[in-house]
């Protein structure tokens, strides 16, 4: 069974958490005791999985397929959420595709999903459940941005773009909820060792010491991992960042710090 936790009593809805990076942070928001509802696109079996992990920590779990992209089933998600745990404290938005190619290249529908998924989403979501949070007077809300929100990086334009976007959102509902007790952060995972299912999207993942023009070293020596990247989020899902918001944290391995 959960023991107290920094997240008891509290409920998390956490978007693209079947595998990898979101199913590490709700296994790790699990064990420090929150409540959770589980999304993905499309894959019951593993979200089903990913759900008992977490029910193994003693807390109480639902999942949901929902494409986010879409309005309807973003309202769908967070009101189900409301339904099934009464409370919606930790928004985290996960989700996300990342198609390379040259900005020239770039198909309008592609440039359209891109935009949907990884920006649109957590517009929908946010719009969804904040005013719930509103009424109780507390909130988390985290973005997972990324690499593209620190250079220009060839062949990312749709990407790029969209998590800039991401971030923009995230610094006004920082200011607009801030006297609500509610916070909006980022955390940007740099390269993360994950399964990659569409290797297509990583084209620059490299050693982690390299001499390649454009492409830094990452100082720490290492790709960081899924767990690296929950246990920031924890810190902004938790009372540890209470006086933090409108803000980014870089997990990154120092890759950008020269």
């Amino acid at each position: 069974m959960a023991t107290q936790g920094k997240l008891q009593g509290r409920t998390a809805l956490i978007t693209g958490s079947s595998r990898n990076i979101g199913r590490a942070i709700a296994v790790t928001f699990a064990r420090e005791g929150a409540n959770l509802m589980l999304n993905t696109r499309a894959n019951a079996e593993e979200l089903e999985d990913a759900a008992a992990e977490c029910r193994s920590h003693g807390v109480k779990v639902a999942t949901c397929l929902a494409d986010v992209s879409q309005h309807d089933d973003a309202e769908r998600l967070v009101a189900e959420g409301l339904e099934q745990m009464g409370q919606v404290d930790i928004l985290l938005h996960n989700a996300a595709i990342r198609p390379h190619r040259p900005v020239i290249e770039v198909p309008v529908e592609e440039w359209r999903q891109v935009m949907a998924v990884n920006l649109d989403a957590c517009f929908y979501l946010c719009q969804a459940a904040v005013p719930s949070m509103m009424e109780r007077r507390q909130g988390s809300i985290i973005a997972l941005g990324g690499q593209a929100n620190m250079a220009g990086r060839i062949g990312t334009g749709s990407v790029t773009a969209s998590k800039m976007g991401l971030q923009g959102l995230m610094r006004v509902l920082a200011m607009e909820l801030a006297p609500y007790g509610i916070r909006a952060n980022m955390v940007m995972p740099g390269a993360i060792d994950t399964e990659r299912r569409s290797p297509e999207w990583y084209p620059e993942r490299l050693p982690t010491v390299s001499d390649t023009p454009g492409q830094p070293p990452i100082p720490l020596g290492r790709e960081g991992t899924p767990q690296d990247v929950a246990n920031a989020c924890l810190f902004l899902a938790s009372d540890d960042s209470a006086y933090t918001t409108g803000d980014r944290i870089l997990v990154m391995g120092g890759r950008y710090v020269g």
